[in-house]
């Protein structure tokens, strides 16, 4: 049987072109909702720009052709437009140094533009690939992850008191910057919800950290399914891979036993913390973020290592596992 050719993904936007005054540079991501370019603002400042193009929808022969969108997916890519028009109408009512800035969005060359920060880092999952590598027992120091997630949770709650979930959050969408700042990155699933009883018919999902309600249709939704995900991002933090995913742990749930091969390494408060985030059974999760918080102020390392180290302390750590930078002292982890 002949194999059908890959799908094309639709070509980049040329450097210097301008959108909605702004100068595209060249592209630096690609995912399935489309591109994600550098930018030049009116102002001379240096932004991202990403681009609602996704390839299963859509298409563009060259950087300058207009985007051509078949008849039968007309439907789709509009639901999806305009999806993520709100994903920027919703993101600009945010201010927290937590969570990715919305410069600005607009609709142009038949698709939308969001206008967002330009940020310079790497992603917490290029961290724990990198500290993984080093086959120490720990991949993080327990105090090093408290400080990291304490930073991340006070974005999401702000996110969540907007009325709108993240729905994808995971190590590849949690971004450390060069300047000392951990960001939730990457709302492209992301849906306001709270207000319309928490239903959503087309769940977008990543096996390992998607909550087992986002993997069926007309399932309840809510604050406590990014909190599985909070939970599973601890996980990859201390195991060095991502947790077992929901569909197989229905089956058979492996999860309390690899989190309590971890006893020796993390305190039991840390390893019962994401226990209680990951479990299957929604209404026994926190609901809250105030509620994750609050557990995980709780912290028995006070007692034994002093104060958890600032936010710009565990950025510093974890800086020194960037891809290409010095290898990291050997006691910065563990």
């Amino acid at each position: 049987m002949t194999q059908a050719p890959a799908k094309l993904s639709p070509a980049p936007l040329f450097p210097g072109t301008v959108v909605g005054g702004y100068r595209i540079v060249r592209k630096i991501a690609s995912g399935g909702f489309g591109q994600v370019y550098l930018a030049v603002s009116p102002s001379g400042q240096d932004v991202a720009v990403k681009e609602y193009l996704p390839a299963s929808l859509a298409s563009r022969e060259h950087g300058n052709a207009p985007v051509v969108v078949p008849r039968d997916k007309r439907v789709l890519y509009r639901m999806g437009l305009r999806s993520f028009f709100e994903e920027g109408r919703a993101l600009a009512q945010i201010a927290h140094p937590s969570v990715v800035n919305v410069l600005n969005f607009f609709l142009e060359n038949d698709t939308v533009y969001l206008v967002m920060d330009y940020l310079q880092g790497a992603s917490l999952q290029q961290f724990i690939v990198t500290s993984a590598g080093l086959k120490h027992a720990k991949i993080f120091r327990e105090s090093t992850i408290r400080s990291l997630f304490d930073e991340i949770l006070r974005g999401l709650r702000v996110v969540h008191q907007k009325e709108l979930l993240h729905l994808d959050i995971k190590p590849a969408n949690i971004f450390i910057t060069d300047d000392d700042r951990a960001v939730l990155i990457d709302f492209g699933a992301a849906r306001v919800v709270l207000r319309k009883g928490g239903k959503f018919s087309q769940p977008m999902f990543t096996p390992g950290f998607s909550a087992p309600e986002m993997q069926g249709r007309d399932k309840s939704i809510g604050p406590w399914s990014d909190i599985y995900g909070i939970g599973a991002c601890i996980y990859s933090c201390m195991k060095g891979y991502p947790p077992p995913d929901a569909v197989t742990r229905q089956k058979s749930d492996t999860l309390p036993a690899a989190l309590g091969t971890m006893r020796s390494l993390y305190s039991g408060a840390l390893i019962d913390l994401v226990a209680s985030c990951m479990q299957m059974d929604a209404a026994q999760r926190p609901h809250s973020v105030l509620a994750v918080q609050t557990l995980l102020s709780a912290n028995p390392m006070r007692e034994r290592a002093g104060a958890i180290p600032s936010p710009d302390t565990l950025v510093y750590q974890a800086s020194h596992l960037a891809p290409g930078r010095a290898k990291p002292p050997t006691d910065v982890l563990r």
